[in-house]
């Protein structure tokens, strides 16, 4: 299985229409549970979602293509993929980071055959979402709907221009939601099997009355090629909002945080902690003096449960947090040697390059690092990274849990203690670090 970045249903749709049409004798249409076009006889969808059509645009990025040039100086196209209109009277697009990524110049093709140009307000990496701007009059919008009201098999419709199609509707159900464990970033996708394929992405997921509940972004796929197996996963609007507020009024992201570095419980990790479940985030560490010291927080606790909903992983934690303003109450539930309690603190904005040496890890950049132990299976001396923080700038610069770095700046790592002398105020790094057997090196620029 690969989880591919996004550059079925109609099986359902075809049992569900059948199953009510059955029925069609004995009731009057009004008391159906589908739409129903009494004028043509059929039941359809499109009069919620024939609203929304017109704010999904495709997005078209600028930029120098990889490899042998011909000289040309002017920026030719080198991605496209999909985004929605959420603010009409401002021009305001939503779609992926990974669609606008790397860009010069941005093309929104719109619906009535509008070709404009649009600027980059803000990206963040972390979610996966961008912000576009375009001047121009006469644009639809999508209203939005609180994607913490879904639930599991609701009908679900993605929208957008895959594999150089025009505008394709699919529909599906949701199939899950509260994803996360696909990697570092901050996590709590929706999961659908619409159909969702290459040049999809960006493109808005919308409720059986055309109202957006997120924007799609990946997929999951068995193939080499990265096709649709039914497995989509989308950006929920509860996190999607937030960052679109954040991006419009700063360019970037600031997220509240608690102080605790965290890893994700997985089933080695249980046995070695004698649970019998493996869903949870681990309390790597506390920083000194953070909330989650404040509130009793130690290592080694498996927070189960924040704000009263399951924590499947440490992105699972960062999703809730990261999208608190500063000073929000926090409710976290979880296990102390086998015993369940629960801490309560606020959020607060820490800064994410200082460097904070501990009794057993130093945490910098966003992210903890501690010695090797026997059961890491590491023969080589350093200090190996545990967790890293979605949206951090170790995640940024794409350091890895699982890293583990030999040397700073030219200088020989032996453990954690000689990783905190050597990054000193964390005024930025060359980090020597080995990955999978081979040297690498990790440029972690001083914060601004």
């Amino acid at each position: 299985m690969t989880r591919t970045r996004l550059l079925t249903g109609s099986a359902l749709a075809i049992a569900l229409l059948g199953a009510v049409a059955g029925a069609a004798q004995a009731q009057t249409a009004p008391n159906f549970p589908l739409p129903y076009d009494a004028r043509r006889g059929v039941f359809s969808f499109a009069t919620g979602l024939e609203r929304s059509l017109p704010a999904v645009v495709q997005v078209t990025t600028l930029g120098v293509s990889a490899g042998p040039t011909t000289g040309q100086t002017e920026p030719t196209p080198v991605s496209s993929g999909s985004g929605v209109i959420l603010d009409a009277a401002n021009g305001i697009i939503v779609t992926n980071h990974h669609v606008i990524e790397d860009g010069q110049k941005y093309r929104v093709d719109m619906t009535d055959g509008r070709l404009v140009d649009a600027t980059l307000i803000g990206s963040d990496k972390a979610t996966d979402i961008a912000v576009l701007q375009i001047n121009a009059t006469g644009l639809s919008q999508v209203e939005t709907v609180d994607s913490d009201t879904l639930r599991t098999g609701d009908l679900a419709f993605a929208v957008g221009y895959p594999l150089g199609l025009d505008q394709t509707l699919t529909m599906g159900v949701i199939s899950g939601l509260g994803r996360s464990g696909m990697g570092d970033a901050v996590e709590d996708y929706i999961q659908t099997d619409a159909a969702v394929n290459s040049g999809n992405s960006g493109g808005p997921l919308l409720d059986s009355r055309g109202r957006l509940i997120g924007i799609n972004t990946s997929i999951l796929s068995g193939s080499f090629g990265g096709g649709n197996d039914g497995i989509a996963f989308a950006v929920p609007t509860r996190i999607l909002l937030f960052v679109v507020e954040q991006l419009r009024a700063h360019g970037e992201v600031t997220r509240g945080r608690i102080g605790a570095t965290l890893g994700s419980l997985n089933a080695e990790r249980a046995v070695e902690a004698g649970l019998s479940f493996v869903r949870g985030a681990i309390v790597e560490d506390v920083l000194p003096g953070s909330p989650a010291e404040r509130a009793g927080l130690r290592r080694g606790d498996i927070i189960t449960r924040i704000q009263n909903r399951p924590v499947a992983n440490a992105g699972s934690v960062q999703a809730t947090v990261g999208i608190a303003p500063p000073g929000t109450p926090i409710t976290l539930v979880y296990l102390r040697n086998g015993h369940e309690a629960t801490a309560r603190l606020n959020v607060e904005v820490l800064p994410t390059g200082a460097v904070q040496v501990g009794a057993t890890s130093v945490q910098a950049y966003g992210a903890n690092f501690r010695d090797v132990k026997p059961s890491d299976g590491v023969s080589a001396s350093g200090a190996l990274v545990v967790a890293v923080e979605g949206g951090s700038p170790a995640a940024q610069q794409d350091l890895r849990a699982g890293d583990l770095v030999t040397a700073v700046n030219g200088t020989t790592v032996g453990g954690f203690a000689d990783l905190g002398r050597s990054l000193g105020t964390g005024g930025g790094a060359t980090l020597t670090i080995q990955r999978d057997g081979e040297p690498v090196e990790i440029v972690i620029p001083a914060a601004d």
